[in-house]
């Protein structure tokens, strides 16, 4: 099962940074193209989606905001929302960031972290990171080092170097204690994964899992669990079957306990994919799901767990970044990857059919009659979006005829 629904308000964008928080997704940075310029988006902003009545809505911020930005590598952690790396017309960057999501009076305030121990990552764009306790766990990404700072987690792009500076991708581990306000690059035991970036990763237990990635000149299809209590590298995982195409720019979406959610990417031809696969921790094996729509590829989008095990994709590109670069997208795709519980199913019927029971709505309890009120809003925009979507499309048409 892998039911779509369908929003868009906010910016289109690709490369950008999204992650939940109380049955919110916040949204920051990336970049869209114009004109065949990219150009990032204002730093000072944050799209929310509230997910309980499906309405986007904007915050302007203050503080010691972070540049704009595409490929930083953005995390919820206690109410806060971390922002590591990233790529601007300076260069690429390894500072961090952090806004409190939870300050009370809707005012958000950036804050730049300064003051820690330890030594942070080398600077570095499309990496990914593990939330794990109180802890921010990096791994991987393309970047540059100073020819002092090369070592084995780094394979040098053998086009790229410039004087004492040499870019190229990683595979190291960096944690970052939000208590302690330290950086740590924890002794791995095993063998990690090759050096790669545009790869994605997700938690389930105490196991990150790394799927797939750019590595060097070609876009694998392996995955990789570290075991975050112990630091021990699974090595490449033997799959039982079928498995995914090598891609890189996809998204890696843990679902229930025990699965993760595929979705999207670039494969190793560049073509833009719109596939979506399953991995079962228990079967070890991958499932692809036939019946998703093909007309909907994503790249370099991002995707969040929901609530009731749905994945939430948002933004990313239809087209080969590397070859056309138009095509970004404001889409928030809401996959159903399980079958919905009896009272959401309950409060989505009264939601969609609100006009015809409006006389017994008063007879709800109140804390009922809140939650109906919120699916009331939920589809009522989802029905005003697509109307809107069915008038752009048939003025188009008309265009097209002219």
């Amino acid at each position: 099962m892998a039911a779509v629904q369908r929003f868009s308000v906010a910016e289109e964008r690709s490369g950008h940074c999204a992650a939940m928080d109380q049955h919110c997704l916040y949204v920051w940075g990336g970049y869209v193209t114009i004109e065949e310029n990219e150009v990032y988006l204002p730093h000072d902003e944050i799209w929310v989606f509230d997910i309980e009545n499906g309405l986007w809505r904007v915050h302007l911020t203050d503080g010691d905001m972070p540049p704009s930005m595409s490929g930083s590598c953005g995390a919820c952690l206690n109410g806060k929302l971390y922002i590591f790396g990233g790529y601007d017309d300076k260069g690429y960057s390894n500072q961090m960031y952090y806004v409190n999501l939870r300050s009370g009076n809707r005012e958000f305030t950036w804050k730049q972290v300064k003051h820690f121990k330890g030594q942070p990552p080398t600077a570095r764009d499309k990496l990914s990171c593990w939330v794990y306790k109180d802890l921010l766990i990096y791994f991987g990404g393309y970047g540059s080092r100073r020819h002092n700072e090369l070592n084995d987690c780094f394979d040098v792009h053998d086009a790229s170097w410039e004087g004492q500076m040499f870019w190229g991708w990683n595979n190291d581990v960096h944690v970052f204690d939000t208590e302690k306000q330290n950086w740590i690059q924890p002794v791995v035991k095993n063998s990690p994964p090759q050096a790669r970036a545009a790869h994605s990763c997700a938690l389930l237990g105490n196991k990150g899992y790394v799927f797939a990635g750019r590595v060097l000149q070609t876009r694998v299809n392996d995955l990789h669990f570290l075991n975050l209590d112990t630091w021990t590298w699974s090595g490449g995982i033997q799959i039982i079957g079928e498995k995914p195409p090598g891609r890189s720019w996809h998204t890696l979406t843990p679902i229930g306990d025990d699965q993760l959610f595929l979705y999207g990417g670039l494969s190793a031809e560049s073509v833009p994919l719109s596939d979506g696969w399953i991995y079962s921790f228990k079967t070890n094996v991958w499932t692809e799901l036939k019946h998703l729509p093909k007309d909907q590829p994503r790249l370099w989008h991002t995707a969040c767990p929901g609530k009731d095990n749905e994945v939430m994709v948002f933004g990313g590109s239809k087209d080969d970044l590397l070859s056309i670069d138009t095509g970004h997208c404001n889409d928030l795709l809401i996959f159903q990857t399980q079958p919905y519980p009896l009272q959401r199913l309950c409060l989505d019927i009264i939601g969609k059919h609100s006009f015809q029971l409006r006389n017994q709505l008063s007879c709800l309890p109140l804390r009922l009659l809140d939650q109906v009120n919120k699916r009331i809003t939920f589809w009522t925009a989802a029905r005003f979006r697509q109307s809107r979507r069915e008038s752009c499309y048939e003025i188009n048409n008309n265009k097209t005829g002219w």
